[in-house]
């Protein structure tokens, strides 16, 4: 692992020559700030990863191989970045969050790791042959990542985005979701029933694909999984403490739980 965080200087940092734009800042969403700064074990724990269906898909629709450079923007824990390594050559995964670099340093020991934002990526033009971003596009400013993406990206290079969407068919999970309704009201992710935003320009129409996978749960999995949203991880305490005492009310007392997730798949390709 080497992390370009916390004082490195990006300019020394060799994934093509940096750019001007390696010296700004973009703010972080306070709430992704918070919650995730503080949680990121929860969230390591709690979290689906994809299955490999769904990351076969995005390396042949974005041309990854082992030749690739692969940028994983807003990459969390490694979720991502952990299937990508062994399909390319390189993955450099772009988190923000403090605590989120520190636990992908432990659990993604062969990725790269450079503390930025996806408005202001500190790489070289056109360097870059592939960006990932997986649960984690609805927290960025779009406008501004899809001109950072473009500008980084070499010539017909991709971009893949992937959510684990909530389905909700099973009694006790809709429960548990219908607990996080009203927390979430305020939050800034993609409604998991609408389509996702639009490709910026210089990108071509998306293609998509869908998958499902069942996650074997335990109840304090999905305790972990409850507390790892971050709008619940910011909760005063007392209040955090009563939305998972009622997720574990609702849950079934039994072992051998599943939690079904539809996983949305998305590529584009730079053009003109």
């Amino acid at each position: 692992m080497r992390d370009r965080g916390d004082g490195a200087n990006p300019s020394t940092y060799d994934a093509g020559v940096s750019s001007p734009h390696q010296s700004k800042a973009s703010a972080v969403h306070a709430v992704a700030a918070a919650g995730f700064g503080s949680n990121a074990t929860r969230y390591e724990s709690g979290r689906p990863g994809y299955p490999p269906a769904a990351v076969d898909w995005l390396c042949n629709h974005l041309g990854i191989d082992a030749g690739s450079t692969v940028l994983d923007v807003g990459a969390g824990t490694g979720k991502l970045a952990r299937l990508l390594e062994p399909r390319t050559g390189r993955v450099i995964a772009v988190e923000p969050v403090a605590g989120m670099r520190r636990k992908l340093t432990e659990m993604s020991r062969g990725v790269e790791l450079v503390a930025a934002t996806a408005e202001h990526l500190p790489f070289s033009e056109a360097g870059i042959d592939a960006i990932t971003v997986a649960q984690a596009f609805h927290w960025f400013d779009a406008d501004r990542a899809w001109r950072e993406f473009r500008r980084v990206l070499k010539a017909e290079s991709g971009v893949g985005l992937i959510w684990n969407a909530r389905d909700r068919t099973v009694e006790w999970v809709d429960a548990v979701w219908t607990i996080m309704d009203d927390i979430e009201k305020a939050a800034p992710w993609r409604n998991h029933d609408a389509p996702a935003l639009s490709p910026g320009p210089g990108f071509s129409r998306f293609e998509t694909a869908t998958f499902w996978q069942d996650v074997a749960v335990s109840h304090q999995v999905m305790l972990d999984r409850v507390a790892s949203v971050s709008h619940v991880a910011v909760l005063p305490d007392q209040r955090r403490e009563a939305v998972l005492r009622d997720v574990l009310r609702v849950m079934p007392e039994e072992d051998g739980l599943f939690v079904r997730y539809r996983v949305d798949v998305y590529a584009t390709r730079a053009v003109g």
